[in-house]
């Protein structure tokens, strides 16, 4: 093979020249249709745009041969229809200003004149009011009435036949009909006022009905068991809201296909959503499992720009910090309850749990659970934090407390296993009946490892150590969480070479470092020397600390870094400061540690992520038994 030219010849230079509108309509083309789920995404984004109730998408081949999408909207008058095949020809913006404030799905204009250089068009449309429909032929421009009622009917036929050799890249007729089904979902989930139905060589493939609510169309497009293992979702962080649910840590799955987010009813993927997403489940998510959500954001349209990419599936936020706070606090929030309380629904009308009380100025337990520089030294054991005699649980013993497992009576009150800090109330128990107690009341220790207990429902399996662990986690994290962030001056500073975007993320961030606990000050043109880390996190590797921070803060939020970071080390603290396997329990501290469970935020997970209950229904026990076969 004869090696390139160095040099081109002057007489085989080509001249600049303006190309040909039928090229530059396939460039176009190439830009915005990938597949023919691309041209269902933008005829729906059309429809939608025209206030359609009612959208039928009919397919054949995958979409290969046939994509016609019709529907009930406004329709387009008949001088207009030849306008619409032009390239940049659109009704939704009409200025900059509308581009800067795009309330619309669609606003490019290049869409249907896109479609048209690459596959047969063409246009079905009757306008309120008139008295007739027209069609309009993509290929010869002819128009000619037509009988049709109110609304849109657009029909791509034979997608791709002017670039054969895009048409060899498509996959298989399933595989393509499955990703046409998938952008019609993700159209249903953001408008469930609007009925949907997708068709197939003439069968019906899929059908949502109009909803009233977003959780029913959620049910319908997705499952059932979507809506079942989710949270609700509500939060308002200054000018951003965030609706919605998130699945629970224990729907999470092994690929990310259940993931939906949605920018003032824009499906789009944005990193900085992702991460917040992320970072909400780093507490209570085992693994590298994806969760499950549909989440939706409202934000004023002049605060983010959807003019990033042809598809429209891409965002840029005018302040990303401001929205990746205001995810992550809504996810953390809607996912910090315990989910104990479903477990058992009370028969009558519903009665608060617990009440508060003070704590008795007497109790030698009701210090803190953990000194936290003491145990940051190894200091302290599980003897000091988890009373074992009845009398510290704050009443007399009880002499059926033995008999609990066998005759099922019920304790008289409880104290928390793990203290609290004195300027604090304890949690005691009020109720004196079964139903209050979402986690029920204790039976047995199995094997030093497990609690069994009985609530309405029937039988709850407890791992003592996950559970105990995420309850110091939780009270440890309250601690640090009321302290400011103080800072541990390095003796001799740590330096080393950073890139260029480092440099200058240090300097721009210099005022916001010293808030994190971090001094990193430029050492030279290429060096940066950190000479302060957060105090808690002395130990650490103050280089790695340091390029964290600096990585993140350049996109995100970076006290997500320091917070990351002390986590982890209280979440080794409470993981030795838990109770141990195979350490014995009276049915007094196994009760006390159900309450504490039931009243301690994302008490279903343990530091790692693994869940801390189960719950075996009295079906299920009978399934086990072939009862009633």
């Amino acid at each position: 093979m004869s090696a390139l030219p160095s040099s081109i010849a002057p007489s085989q230079r080509r001249p600049i020249r303006e190309l040909p509108d039928e090229l530059i309509s396939q460039i176009a083309a190439g830009e915005v249709v990938e597949r023919p789920a691309s041209v269902v995404r933008e005829l729906l984004d059309n429809a939608l745009d025209a206030g359609a109730s009612q959208v039928t998408v009919r397919l054949a081949s995958g979409g290969v041969r046939l994509i016609s999408v019709k529907d009930d909207g406004l329709g387009i008058p008949r001088e207009e229809l030849t306008v619409a095949l032009r390239r940049h020809a659109t009704s939704k913006i009409a200025s900059l200003n509308d581009l800067e404030t795009v309330g619309t799905m669609g606003f490019r204009g290049e869409a249907l004149a896109a479609i048209n250089a690459i596959a047969e068009l063409s246009i079905l449309s009757r306008f309120t009011g008139a008295d007739g429909a027209f069609a309009l032929d993509g290929r010869t421009g002819e128009l000619r009435p037509v009988a049709r009622s109110v609304g849109t009917t657009v029909e791509v036929r034979e997608l791709f036949f002017a670039t054969p050799a895009r048409r060899k890249f498509l996959k298989t007729d399933a595989t393509e009909l499955a990703h046409c089904i998938e952008a019609v979902r993700r159209h249903a989930l953001a408008r469930p006022e609007v009925g949907f139905s997708v068709w197939h060589d003439g069968k019906l493939v899929e059908q949502w009905r109009a909803a009233t609510a977003r959780e029913q169309r959620l049910a319908d497009a997705l499952s059932d068991d979507f809506v079942a293992k989710s949270v609700a979702v509500e939060h308002v962080g200054g000018v951003v809201r965030v609706v919605g649910r998130a699945g629970i840590p224990d729907a999470a799955r092994s690929r990310g296909d259940q993931q939906f987010f949605y920018v003032n009813g824009r499906f789009v993927r944005d990193k900085v959503l992702s991460h917040a997403v992320r970072s909400a489940y780093e507490d209570v998510l085992h693994g590298q499992r994806q969760p499950i959500y549909a989440l939706y954001l409202e934000i004023d349209p002049a605060r983010v720009d959807v003019n990033v990419h042809p598809t429209k599936i891409e965002v840029r936020f005018r302040d990303g910090r401001e929205v990746h706070q205001a995810v992550r606090h809504a996810i953390e929030d809607a996912l910090a309850a315990p989910r104990s309380g479903d477990a058992a629904a009370p028969a009558g009308p519903p009665q608060p749990f617990f009440k508060a009380t003070p704590l008795p100025e007497s109790a030698s337990w009701a210090q803190p659970a953990i000194n936290f520089v003491a145990q940051e030294r190894g200091a302290g054991d599980f003897e000091a934090m988890w009373p074992r005699r009845t009398e510290e649980l704050g009443h007399a013993p009880d002499s059926a407390a033995s008999q609990w497992p066998l005759t099922g009576a019920a304790p008289m009150a409880f104290r928390a296993p793990v203290g609290l800090p004195s300027s604090t109330e304890d949690l005691a128990p009020v109720a004196t009946n079964d139903e209050a107690w979402p986690l029920g009341r204790a039976l047995a220790q199995l094997q030093g490892i497990y609690i069994l207990a009985e609530n309405t429902q029937g039988l709850v399996v407890v791992d003592m150590h996950a559970a105990h662990e995420r309850i110091v986690y939780e009270r440890l994290k309250t601690q640090l969480d009321g302290a400011a962030i103080t800072s541990q001056p390095l003796l001799i500073p740590a330096t080393f070479a950073a890139t260029p975007q480092e440099v200058a993320t240090a300097e721009a961030c210099a005022a916001v470092l010293p808030t994190l606990g971090l001094e990193i000050t430029p050492f030279s043109p290429r060096t940066l020397a950190v000479r302060a880390v957060p105090g808690t996190l002395a130990d650490g590797d103050p280089v790695e600390l340091a390029r964290s921070v600096l990585a993140e803060l350049g996109q995100h939020d970076a006290s997500t870094v320091v917070q990351r970071a002390q986590n982890e080390l209280l979440s080794t603290m409470a993981c030795h400061g838990a109770v141990r396997a195979n350490r014995k329990l009276t049915i007094d501290e196994m009760n006390a540690l159900l309450r504490q469970m039931e009243a301690t935020e994302r008490s279903d997970q343990c530091n790692h992520g693994r869940p801390t209950w189960r719950q075996l229904s009295i079906r299920e026990l009978d399934t086990l038994f072939m009862r009633g076969r």
